[in-house]
């Protein structure tokens, strides 16, 4: 019967293992012994089949502290154009950058990332396109713990009838009210860091409201 299992086993290429072998140890509670990797995704579009991941942008963060110097961005060759989300992120056909395959992008944000807490604002969405390009390639679905900073930063205002709690609210909104430069706004590696920073800001309204938040805390808001 082992021998079977074995055999029928599906196998994954040797970046998919390296990456996937790291998620076998147990993650820590508490928040200060956590990486945390927060990252935005450039797209041609809001489609999960169709459309495709133009530019990843990631920042790490370790015990309240963003690594700017060792954050990540990269520029997926264009197999399909669209003018009118190119309008937003401004990415443009035959632009004069470095562009890397799906495949050679992938290999490079799972090393990136390892077992690291993922951050994103309306993270279904960058997770959703990532694990739909994961898809393309025969390969499962990301295996990290994600956050949310949307769901977070709603769970962190105060508790009131006039209050929407269905309410999306939008990284602008977020970084008007926490005060954070959008100069950079609308590229991959530029709303990460604004997400990054949002972060941190609902962390610290968060942690006044719970005693002892940790990750499990975390992921259940």
């Amino acid at each position: 019967m082992l021998n079977w299992l074995k055999k029928n086993k599906k196998s994954y290429p040797e970046f998919w293992e390296n990456y996937a072998v790291q998620f076998l140890e147990k993650y820590p509670e508490e928040l200060s012994q956590l990486r945390f990797v927060i990252l935005d995704t450039e797209t041609t579009g809001f489609n999960f089949i169709i459309d495709r991941i133009l530019c990843i942008g990631a920042v790490s963060l370790k015990n309240q502290q963003i690594d700017i110097k060792n954050n990540f961005e990269i520029y997926i060759d264009q197999q399909k154009f669209n003018p009118e989300s190119a309008k937003i992120h401004g990415i443009i056909q035959n632009e004069e950058i470095k562009t890397y395959s799906e495949e050679e992008a992938i290999k490079k944000i799972l090393k990136y990332i390892g077992n690291s807490v993922l951050i994103a604002h309306h993270a279904g969405f960058d997770i959703g396109m990532l694990n739909a390009t994961l898809h393309r390639m025969g390969l499962p679905d990301l295996k990290n713990p994600v956050l949310d900073t949307g769901r977070l930063y709603r769970s962190s205002r105060i508790t009131s009838n006039l209050i929407d709690r269905n309410k999306k609210y939008t990284l602008d909104e977020l970084a008007e009210t926490f005060q954070i430069d959008i100069r950079d706004r609308h590229t991959a590696a530029g709303d990460a860091i604004i997400t990054a920073i949002a972060f941190l800001k609902i962390l610290s309204r968060l942690k006044e409201k719970e005693t002892n938040l940790n990750l499990s805390k975390l992921l259940k808001y």
